[in-house]
């Protein structure tokens, strides 16, 4: 409650001078594609036209065998465009595929290693205690000799390590940690949530995600596997490795999205230098500035303004951004994953999350970046 207090009391004081803040006449700008992005165009009309194959894809008669048609090639033109040649399992998203990957950890194996900046949805498949705890610099990069030290005590195990990190945008170099993985007998799965779509997949036995990430449809993702003897059958569809019919029309949504292309990422590029620049021109502070960031996702920190009560003031003028992962922005919670790069609980409390999709320009950049200018320049002024 105390911080709740101080942030309406910041909120306040910050928001006072800035006549704009209620003007409904400029239309509403969405800076949160990190939490989910619109879906596409071409993976609604997709969906539409799926939506006449209402057969159940396991039912043996021929409306089904076409419904189980579509459905398989639908599974191979992912794969194909997202360059895997293992397995897909479909799920509900890639919490549900993190579900299945760590299903055997705890049928046999040592306890899980998981790098402290994971997502929370990863987190919870290997609580506190039941887990190998994996540190990160203060870039937001993998201790590789921690790693090390670990795989020679808890060999054969699943270690888990986050792609592009979801508050952060920090991008780990995979390909520097397989290779001692590998040697150790265990096996690796990655969150790429925030890189499917945007990044080459990195080398891993199983990899989660989700297509409302990438502008497919919300609650359909994929669990992919190079080997299937790594997951634990559990159900009657999907091989025998997840229960429940297939949604198909969803399905064919997030093979459309995947099939739309990443030229637009060269102009997120862009945008969030743009914002960088501005930001640090205003005072502001660039979470993990010297690490290698992907372009859709940036994170700042306001000196002297908590991030609950920018959030509110910019969700006053009509911009949507978030406190880190959307799963966790709500909680007034201090971020593990900045606590974890060696943030202290009041500078982590300042930092918001700026996220861009195919639809973000510059104009929208720039008037985030004028309104964030006026209220660092008010606190200072305070």
């Amino acid at each position: 409650m105390l911080r709740v207090a101080v942030a309406r009391r910041h909120l306040y004081r910050a928001s006072r001078p800035l006549s704009n803040l209620g003007k409904q006449s400029l239309p509403r700008i969405y800076l949160d594609h990190a939490a989910t992005t619109p879906l596409l165009p071409a993976a609604r009309e997709a969906m539409v036209e799926a939506l006449e194959r209402w057969a159940n894809p396991s039912s043996p008669h021929a409306e089904g065998r076409a419904a189980k048609a579509a459905l398989e090639q639908a599974r191979e033109r992912i794969k194909a465009a997202l360059g895997w040649t293992g397995e897909l399992i479909f799920t509900s998203g890639a919490t549900e595929a993190a579900v299945l990957a760590f299903r055997r950890c705890w049928a046999e194996g040592p306890k899980p290693m998981l790098s402290t900046v994971e997502h929370d949805a990863v987190r919870r498949q290997a609580p506190e205690g039941e887990r190998i705890n994996i540190g990160v610099d203060g870039g937001g990069l993998l201790d590789p000799q921690q790693l090390a030290s670990w795989l020679q005590i808890a060999r054969g195990g699943l270690v888990a390590v986050q792609h592009v990190n979801s508050e952060t945008g920090v991008i780990q170099p995979i390909e520097q940690i397989v290779e001692a993985i590998d040697a150790a007998g265990s096996f690796l799965f990655v969150d790429c949530a925030q890189s499917a779509g945007k990044l080459p997949l990195p080398p891993a036995d199983m990899i989660a995600l989700s297509a409302h990430k990438f502008g497919g449809p919300p609650g359909i993702g994929a669990l992919l596997v190079r080997d299937l003897k790594l997951l634990v059958p559990q159900g009657g569809q999907e091989k025998g490795y997840r229960g429940g019919t297939e949604n198909l029309p969803a399905i064919i949504g997030m093979a459309a999205a995947l099939e739309s292309g990443r030229e637009w990422l060269a102009s997120a590029s862009t945008l969030r230098d743009r914002l960088d620049r501005a930001t640090l021109s205003a005072g502001g502070e660039i979470v993990a500035e010297g690490s290698r960031r992907i372009s859709t996702i940036g994170a700042y920190r306001m000196p002297g303004i908590p991030a609950n009560a920018q959030l509110i003031q910019f969700d006053m003028a009509g911009i949507a951004v978030s406190a880190g992962s959307a799963c966790s922005s709500g909680s007034l919670k201090t971020s593990h994953v900045l606590a974890a790069m060696g943030w202290d609980e009041r500078a982590a409390s300042e930092v918001v999350r700026v996220s861009f999709g195919r639809s973000t320009t510059a104009a929208e950049v720039d008037r985030f970046a004028a309104l964030w200018t006026d209220m660092a320049a008010k606190r200072r002024a305070a």
